[in-house]
């Protein structure tokens, strides 16, 4: 029998899981052997931000949700690290699963590790460079105690095999993400101020902006948000406010009729939203991917990315953290000369598939629970 334990602990998670669940399910009507158990850390307990995406992404309820949420980021870790060594003493498995580069993924491999149980890290292998960047320590640190790494891009590989790890360790599977928007972009859901907003296909753009670069400060958030409305044309800008910003915004006086903040959204009406937009303006790297599928034009603010291949092969754009440096691409965006994007390697919606065959396959060869 392959026990599995997945990790899912904050929003770019639970859209990075539910394909592995659901390829499992389906192993398991082809009788194959194999059984999970879902643990939801509690990092991320907003319920657009969370619970929504659980029911709209079909994902069952977890059997344990640790709440581990709330506190600096050293508080949230040691909370991860006592609750789910609680849990995983009791319910066993051959591998842990673990996915992105959230606090939760770094957290549950270090328990896992030192209970002497495989780690299985998805999306594994990527790189920004950049490390003032939680998600890069993260990263770091995830893939130094990892036994098995699913990579969504040949630099992803590239970027291990320099770090010293043995090639036969290393899967190039693709994009369980991508899984996800493939199979449900047929049910985005229209947002539900669309109307009041009196926003039209192509006529409006998509913010989001969560980093500390952009928005710590806030005089660095002030000037990127006048950056852009100064250069966005009179469209309107949905800006979907992440938690962490909206506590920044606070203290700022900024209100124009251009823009518009929102409250976070389902994961279906936020992706309808970008769908449908002129661009998108984020910080997000997985917003990057999800517009770059879509054939959305994409600016990124950031000085680095750990996507690359959205820039290279896809519609991503990297802007930087300096709000001068937005004017020229939003003049590209509305001379209509934005790039196209090109189908990138393996983001085919099958990765989920993959990654579940090759741990059966690791499990008929006994490799699975044997550390």
């Amino acid at each position: 029998m392959c026990r599995i334990t997945l990790i899912a602990g904050a929003r770019p998670n639970f859209m990075k899981i539910a394909p592995i669940l659901h390829a499992i399910e389906a192993a398991k009507e082809q009788g194959r052997t194999i059984e999970y158990r879902l643990v939801h850390t509690g990092q991320h307990y907003d319920h657009n931000m969370s619970e929504s995406f659980f029911e709209q992404l079909q994902i069952p309820e977890p059997h344990v949700n640790l709440e581990c949420h709330g506190g600096t980021q050293a508080e949230q870790t040691a909370a991860i690290l006592v609750a789910f060594e609680k849990d995983l003493q009791e319910h066993p498995a051959e591998v842990v699963l673990v996915v992105g580069d959230v606090t939760s993924t770094m957290a549950c491999a270090l328990v896992a590790q030192k209970l002497h149980t495989k780690v299985a890290h998805v999306e594994a292998g990527i790189r920004s460079g950049d490390w003032t960047m939680p998600e890069e320590i993260n990263r770091l640190v995830t893939d130094s105690i990892t036994n098995y790494f699913f990579t969504t891009s040949e630099l992803a590989n590239a970027n291990l095999l320099k770090s010293g790890v043995d090639p036969n360790a290393i899967f190039y599977v693709g994009n369980t993400m991508i899984d996800t928007l493939l199979k449900h972009k047929p049910y985005f859901k229209t947002p539900a101020f669309w109307e009041d907003k009196g926003l039209e296909p192509q006529n409006y753009l998509v913010l989001t902006l969560h980093r500390p670069a952009n928005v710590d400060q806030e005089a660095q958030l002030k000037a990127m948000l006048d950056a852009l409305l100064a250069h966005s044309r009179n469209l309107p800008i949905i800006f979907p406010v992440h938690p962490r910003t909206a506590k920044i915004l606070e203290g700022l006086d900024i209100k124009h009729p251009q823009l518009h903040l929102v409250p976070p959204l389902s994961y279906l009406e936020f992706n309808y939203l970008v769908q449908h937009a002129k661009a998108v303006v984020t910080d997000s790297g997985g917003i990057t991917e999800e517009a770059s599928v879509m054939g959305v034009p994409c600016m990124t603010l950031r000085d680095t990315t750990e996507r690359p291949e959205t820039i290279t092969l896809g519609t991503n754009e990297l802007v930087g953290t300096n709000p001068k440096h937005l004017k020229p691409f939003m003049d590209i965006l509305f001379k209509g000369d934005w790039k196209e994007g090109r189908p990138i390697p393996m983001w085919d919606g099958k990765t989920a598939k993959r990654i579940v065959d090759i741990l059966l396959e690791l499990q008929s060869r006994q490799d699975l629970g044997n550390l």
